[in-house]
């Protein structure tokens, strides 16, 4: 058993985005302080953070600095460098590891990390070079050719129903490393966020259901509308994945739920997810709070959802032309909704800039809600 890390430790983040930010806010709350790291003068966590260290999440001074004053180290993103992360575990408590944080980055190591836990994903082929994809690939079309590193909302993927458009679409990527993955008959997509400390301390959030746009997630609905015994399965599953990788910290699971309601693995975040910010208001714990227990040693808190709830994203694309803010006025009038703004100081189509939530007795008057505030911005 790891050693207790209590308040009023420093934390260190790699990364000052808007999941820094609300890791911040929650290790603040629970009495502990924080440093993060990030190159952006103007990262959202730096608003709240103890210390900000504005430097290139490689620079040697700032990882030194880092290292030395933080009692536990975690990270916001998965594009983070995996070799920092590994050079910091040795001297500092580092979660998750870098070895994980590796296999996220890339796709081909994630589902193979995936079959090995013995579970499912979609049918796939790994393209290394122009040899790869000369192959006959019928058995993987219709399907999307992904890269397989720095890909997330949508970017880095291709949409190919043909051979031919298969390898015109893997030159356009520039031949660099991809996996052709089958389109499947999906149903819809639902997440499972788990927590693990250790094999006998895990806890996971209720099952979401994600509804993107464009390749961004757009509204999450918990509990996800899906049969009870479906849901525990996914929620299983994440557990299996977590265990396999050895895995300390929040791990967010990525779920297609196919035609005949069977289950397939997407792909993975080694740290708090977009899916999850529902948690913040809807659950006894948050799933930054779980960010900040698992990495202090720390029994995971209870997950139980205290209210059925609609979670919308924000992006700049409702911020008028000129910069102005959306119209808020009906939002926040609503007794039962909750916004929540990253700090950032430019909106840009597709850039993350908030969400909010509702919370109702009943998920269906949730959504229909949460609908109707989005038209009123």
């Amino acid at each position: 058993m790891m050693k207790a890390i209590l308040p009023p430790a420093m934390l260190g983040i790699l990364g000052g985005g808007q999941l820094g930010r609300m890791f911040v806010t929650a290790a603040k709350r629970m009495g502990y302080r924080v440093t993060v790291l990030d190159p952006d003068a103007q990262a959202p966590a730096a608003e709240f953070a103890d210390v900000h260290l504005c430097a290139a999440y490689n620079d040697a001074d700032a990882l030194h600095t880092l290292a030395a004053s933080c009692a536990a180290i975690t990270t916001e993103f998965e594009n983070v460098n995996a070799d920092a992360m590994r050079s910091l575990a040795k001297t500092t408590r580092v979660s998750p590891s870098g070895d994980c944080v590796a296999i996220a980055q890339d796709r081909i190591a994630e589902k193979a990390w995936v079959n090995k836990a013995g579970l499912p994903t979609a049918p796939y082929l790994v393209i290394e070079s122009v040899e790869d994809i000369q192959v006959e690939l019928a058995a993987y079309l219709p399907g999307i050719l992904k890269t397989a590193r720095l890909g997330y909302d949508g970017k880095g993927q291709v949409r190919v129903n043909s051979a031919d458009e298969a390898r015109a679409a893997y030159a356009n990527l520039g031949g660099q490393a991809c996996v052709l993955e089958k389109m499947l008959d999906l149903k819809l997509e639902v997440s499972a966020i788990v927590t693990r400390v250790s094999p006998e301390q895990v806890s996971v959030f209720p099952v979401a259901e994600n509804i993107h746009k464009n390749g961004i997630l757009d509204e999450s609905i918990v509990p996800a509308r899906i049969a009870p015994a479906l849901a525990a399965q996914a929620q299983q599953m994440a557990c299996q994945l977590a265990e396999a990788l050895n895995y300390v910290g929040v791990l967010a699971v990525e779920f297609f739920v196919l035609g005949d309601d069977s289950l397939v693995i997407n792909e993975i975040a080694p740290r708090p997810h977009n899916s999850g910010h529902y948690t913040i208001d809807a659950c006894v714990t948050d799933q930054y709070q779980q960010q900040v227990r698992a990495m202090c040693g720390l029994l995971p808190g209870r997950t139980e959802l205290l209210s059925p709830v609609v979670m919308v994203n924000l992006l700049g694309d409702v911020w008028q032309p000129n910069g102005g803010e959306p119209n808020w006025d009906v939002l926040m009038e609503a007794p039962n909704a909750h916004l929540h703004l990253y700090g950032k100081k430019q909106a840009r189509t597709g850039r993350k800039m908030g969400h909010y939530t509702v919370l109702a007795s009943e998920v269906d008057a949730a959504l229909e809600q949460a609908r109707a505030l989005k038209e009123t911005l």
